[in-house]
């Protein structure tokens, strides 16, 4: 497999007493698009900051292409490309005048520069909003602008915090599509953090963060693969009364998350019936369908992504 793109062991990150990360573990391979799936909380901020280099951490190790960040982060810096969560276009440049700055930061000057910004705005679909002023631009053309900049300097590492905040589903889909582009086209390596489902799943493999704990990691069906069948949601007039009822009449274990019944169970549109004809008058309504990367999340903590309650 050669040298990994990112190793981190047992790393760990402690403002005062608070732990953010507790001894995470992982390898990332060149060319792959790995994901860290985590609510508000989980430690996904601080990891990004560290293997973005904006601070070292309190324990552990960190290899990037080899290079450990603890001697010299300098070193892997030109090989990074950072995307921040909140945008650092400046709005009162044109679009190819925030590339060319971002340019000058890594050494390129002159007709190369020019060179390379041109190919990086054909690249992400925007060499047509090349003089217009950053602050004209929509959401989704501003994040594929800021990409086409992080891209400028050509590097082999994308790290990605929270990509897809403040997009309308279909800019959401556009950018992730161009993820994947340069991935194929550029065996370019990329490393995101999210809170969304779906930009997870698009992922090659996610690791599931929780309370600064690595809980799952693994290729996005694998993972909803270790959930039982479907996934039964009971909405119940006396959901902690009916959770014994339904555990004593069908032999299984109801999870109450958030005023609601969760069931794993095969078969889950025959398993609704059951349950409404055993129960008349106390089902207010019942769903099911196939597991999501949130129900593995719940399945390991007890709690949704978006509310964090237990």
């Amino acid at each position: 497999m050669g040298t990994p793109a990112v190793d981190v062991e047992d790393l760990r990150y402690a403002y005062r007493e608070r732990e953010a990360l507790a001894g995470v573990t992982f390898t990332i391979p060149p060319g792959e698009i790995f994901g860290f799936l985590g609510p508000n909380g989980s430690g996904k901020t601080t990891l990004f900051k560290i293997l973005s280099t904006l601070m070292p951490p309190t324990g552990g190790r960190v290899r990037v292409f080899g290079h450990d960040l603890a001697h010299g982060p300098e070193v892997v810096r030109p090989r990074l490309g950072i995307v921040f969560q909140v945008p650092s276009l400046d709005p009162k440049l044109t679009v190819m005048e925030n590339l060319l700055h971002h340019g000058h930061c890594y050494g390129l000057q002159g007709q190369a520069l020019r060179s390379r910004a041109r190919s990086s705005l054909e690249r992400l679909g925007v060499q047509d909003r090349a003089r217009d002023l950053v602050e004209t631009l929509s959401g989704g053309l501003r994040r594929r602008t800021e990409l086409a900049k992080v891209l400028v300097h050509r590097p082999d590492l994308l790290v990605l915090d929270e990509p897809s905040t403040g997009l309308d589903p279909g800019a959401r889909q556009d950018f992730n599509a161009t993820l994947r582009r340069l991935r194929q086209e550029e065996n370019v390596t990329i490393l995101l953090t999210t809170h969304l489902i779906e930009e997870a799943e698009q992922c090659d493999r996610v690791g599931v963060l929780h309370e600064g704990r690595l809980v799952a990691l693994g290729e996005p069906d694998a993972l909803k693969g270790t959930v039982g069948g479907d996934v039964v949601v009971i909405d119940a007039h006396n959901p902690a009364e009916l959770q014994g009822r339904i555990r004593e009449r069908f032999g299984c274990q109801p999870v109450l998350v958030d005023g609601a019944l969760r069931v794993e169970r095969p078969w889950g549109h025959e398993f609704v019936r059951e349950v409404v004809e055993a129960f008349p008058g106390e089902v207010k309504s019942a769903a099911f369908g196939r597991p999501t990367l949130e129900d593995v999340f719940i399945r390991l903590t007890g709690r949704r992504l978006w509310s964090g309650e237990a």
